[in-house]
């Protein structure tokens, strides 16, 4: 008897300690939690956000870069310029990770003025998990990784800032993630193209996934 209510008593503490959490993350996501304050690491100026942009929510993912070998003057390459990424982003509440947003590569079926007149086949996209609205944005600047404290692990794909180009509201009106203006990828690791598999015509068609991992910092103007 004492081992059922045991039982239940761990139950029902898990259960309000993932209710709490999804309440938390879906004020957070609906910018209920305006008070909240995100602190980014200190990066370089190429890859900071401009003046009057704030972080509001912060991501971990874990995922692939997928490649593919292509033809190339000489022979063939990956696809290094557009990779595909596919990756869950997460965050720790209470000592457990909880997904909030999914990342990948899509149309960008809702343009915003900074879009280019000619849109590529598909722009990085991240969707909440809570809503589902959705933003797209492209990269504008870039820096090695290894060269800077934010993006310490030399050898793994590069740290970006990206601009929102696009954005869409969920289903069901859900605007969590529309406030976003910047998005940064920072403390990457792992992702690059294989160093080797792609250097003849006889490999074009070669497709590679390449697990990596990155933290995801997302801003909004400031009030």
């Amino acid at each position: 008897m004492n081992y059922k209510m045991n039982q239940q008593s761990k139950t029902t503490a898990s259960t309000r300690r993932l209710f709490a959490a999804a309440l938390v993350l879906g004020c957070t996501l609906a910018g209920g939690a305006r008070a909240q304050s995100i602190t980014s690491p200190p990066t370089s100026t190429l890859i900071t956000p401009p003046v009057g942009n704030t972080a509001f929510l912060v991501g971990h993912a874990q995922g692939t870069q997928g490649y593919v070998c292509l033809p190339a003057p000489g022979g063939a390459s990956w696809t290094v310029n557009s990779a595909r990424p596919e990756a869950t982003l997460f965050t720790t509440i209470f000592g457990n990770n909880f997904e909030i947003i999914t990342h990948f590569l899509s149309p960008n079926t809702h343009p915003n003025k900074y879009a280019p007149d000619t849109l590529p086949f598909g722009n990085a996209t991240w969707q909440s998990t809570f809503d589902s609205s959705k933003i797209w944005a492209q990269a504008q600047h870039s820096v090695n990784a290894g060269t800077e404290a934010a993006c310490p692990h030399t050898g793994s794909i590069s740290c970006l800032l990206l601009q929102v180009i696009g954005s869409l509201e969920g289903p069901t009106g859900g605007k969590g993630l529309l406030p976003t203006t910047y998005v940064q990828r920072l403390n990457t690791t792992g992702g690059s193209a294989p160093a080797d598999g792609c250097a003849v015509a006889g490999d074009v068609g070669k497709q590679v996934l390449v697990p990596y991992g990155a933290d995801y910092y997302f801003f909004r103007k400031d009030n």
